[in-house]
């Protein structure tokens, strides 16, 4: 079964974790990080690490965030590269997640990305989606020698 971790702004992240225990009851491999304006990004780092190992059964984790871009993704980002069948989802709602919750135990990591954001619709996007719009920068070789 795929791990979330879901980190958002302010208490966001244990609100919707809340709901949905609410609605499936207590969800294993799944954890909230909260984001609270002063805490350091080596705090958050270190949080999101944890609630990283803590979720990850071996079949993988999703970071589900609430905007592309701000600490909790970027954090978010850098832990993913170290991880394989990790995967960054921004733009996360109650309604998507409740609708996405079921495929935790059949989709693997990048069927589940490519889910969610296509579901999700034009404000949902992963990091590997945001990375196919910009990809690396290339060195080619020299083409005046």
């Amino acid at each position: 079964m795929l791990g979330w971790v879901i980190t958002c702004h302010d208490d966001r992240a244990q609100a919707l974790l809340e709901r949905l225990e609410t609605q499936f009851g207590t969800l294993t491999q799944c954890r909230a990080v909260n984001y609270w304006q002063g805490l350091s990004s080596n705090m958050l780092s270190r949080m999101m690490c944890d609630a990283l190992h803590q979720t990850d059964s071996g079949e993988g984790v999703i970071f589900l965030t609430d905007r592309a871009g701000s600490a909790p993704y970027r954090i978010a980002s850098l832990l993913s590269h170290k991880h394989s069948g990790c995967e960054v989802i921004s733009g996360i709602r109650y309604a998507l997640m409740e609708q996405m919750f079921p495929t935790r135990a059949s989709l693997d990591s990048a069927e589940f990305r490519n889910r969610i954001v296509e579901l999700g619709g034009p404000e949902v996007s992963s990091l590997w989606h945001q990375q196919q719009k910009n990809p690396p920068f290339v060195l080619l070789h020299n083409l005046y020698e």
